[in-house]
């Protein structure tokens, strides 16, 4: 048996080093978890959310997915059906351009903030146009002063549609963000 410098055998150390993978390989996992958790609605967790183990917390977020899939087919077909009648109607492209606007953000004009409170946690989606610039930064601090830290963010241009996604979770779950003022804010800043 070898020992090393340290005074461990090899055979300790490796037991050690597989220790430590597992351990934050748990951790990530853990994290991963609970980002997919932050992700399905409240009013989607039959009990309240804190009460639901891990694995609860998947089956709902399988079932979640699986719900959207059926929304997105049904959405599609509706495409496809609004397309062929305006392609028999003798249509041009721009009525058919005009059905997958109005689907895609309703009726509902530019610039859009929706804000979801998901409990612990807080959805931003914003929806603006290329001409309508603001800084994805200024929408961060304004989280974070109102008491959320930002989880994640991300953001996708579509056409001339810029759409904004933001996770955040609350610094201290008993006060809590008062969601309100924050989409004032955020309204403020946009428009």
């Amino acid at each position: 048996m070898k020992k090393n410098i340290s005074g461990t055998t090899d055979d300790q150390a490796s037991k050690l080093d597989r220790k430590t993978v597992e351990r934050n390989r748990r951790i990530h996992m853990k994290g991963l978890c609970f980002k997919l958790a932050s992700l399905i609605p409240a009013h989607h967790f039959k009990p309240s959310r804190e009460t639901v183990t891990q694995l609860d917390q998947l089956d709902y977020a399988a079932s979640y997915i699986t719900q959207l899939r059926g929304k997105i087919e049904k959405l599609k077909r509706m495409k496809e059906q609004r397309a062929a009648a305006s392609s028999s109607l003798g249509s041009n492209s721009m009525s058919t351009n005009m059905i997958d606007h109005n689907m895609m953000i309703g009726t509902r004009q530019l610039p859009i903030v929706d804000l979801r409170d998901l409990g612990p946690c807080i959805e931003v989606i914003l929806v603006s146009g290329l001409q309508k610039n603001f800084m994805l930064y200024e929408v961060i601090s304004i989280l974070q002063e109102e008491g959320a830290d930002v989880v994640s963010a991300s953001f996708y241009t579509a056409g001339d549609k810029v759409f904004h996604t933001i996770h955040a979770q609350v610094k201290i779950s008993r006060v809590g963000v008062e969601t309100s003022r924050v989409r004032q804010r955020l309204q403020e800043l946009i428009y």
